[in-house]
């Protein structure tokens, strides 16, 4: 679906390249890039949609580059991506009205974008949200709606940028349902292993400007500290 050749990018004013020769192909997998920050995670999703130009090397989608803006279009529609923070994501008034902008934008009627947003609201748990007021809301409730307004769009792929960021429990457990629930391919950026060790299939590093990929991660029992842990509790496998 997705494939990077031969990226390199490097910042205006840094002499040192974010990238160079990188590879990278997107099929079926749910993959989890890792790295330090500043690695260049964000950098590089910002280029697999075109909001970045690579210095070198080229993006292709289903074996087409995609070399001007507009090449870029058809790629947006079918792979949606979650930003580091959903205040870049959302500028509507109701939370309906910014799930329902994709839909309109792709040419939907103002029913259909309706009966889309509905559906997807309520698909993620979020019914009854239709006419909420978005600046109003948690920062998990952003969160879930700036997902919304992605799923709304019908991708066949995702990219999402710390999605668990600023997330309390319950946020998060909501998060981690939605996403364990879709059939579709994405890369998932995020400092929250045992997150990604619930979701995710294959696990890239980033490193040097150069990805490693690796089969698995070790999921390892620790000893940890957390309140009324005296209490009969238990903790999910």
């Amino acid at each position: 679906m997705l494939e990077l050749r031969g990226i390199g990018f490097t910042y205006p004013g840094r002499e040192q390249p974010v990238f160079s020769n990188l590879d990278f192909r997107l099929n079926r997998e749910k993959i989890a890039l890792l790295g330090d920050n500043g690695s260049g995670k964000t950098t590089l999703l910002q280029i697999m949609v075109g909001l970045l130009k690579p210095a070198e090397g080229e993006v292709y989608f289903q074996g087409r580059p995609m070399r001007e803006e507009k090449d870029f279009f058809p790629l947006r529609r079918r792979i949606g991506m979650l930003f580091q923070h959903a205040d870049d994501q959302l500028f509507c008034p109701s939370v309906l009205e910014d799930v329902a902008f994709g839909p309109l934008n792709l040419g939907r009627s103002r029913e259909e974008a309706r009966e889309i947003s509905v559906q997807t609201l309520h698909s993620i748990g979020l019914r009854g949200y239709e006419d909420r007021i978005t600046h109003q809301l948690s920062g998990g409730e952003k969160r879930l709606v700036a997902l919304a307004t992605v799923l709304a769009m019908q991708p066949s792929a995702l990219l999402m940028d710390e999605p668990t960021n600023d997330l309390d429990h319950d946020a998060r457990s909501r998060l981690l349902d939605v996403l364990s629930g879709l059939e579709m391919p994405f890369v998932l950026i995020s400092h929250d292993w045992d997150f990604l060790a619930r979701l995710c299939t294959g696990f890239y590093s980033l490193e040097n400007g150069h990805l490693h990929k690796s089969k698995t991660i070790k999921v390892h029992q620790h000893s940890h500290a957390h309140a009324l842990g005296e209490q009969d509790h238990h903790h999910s496998k």
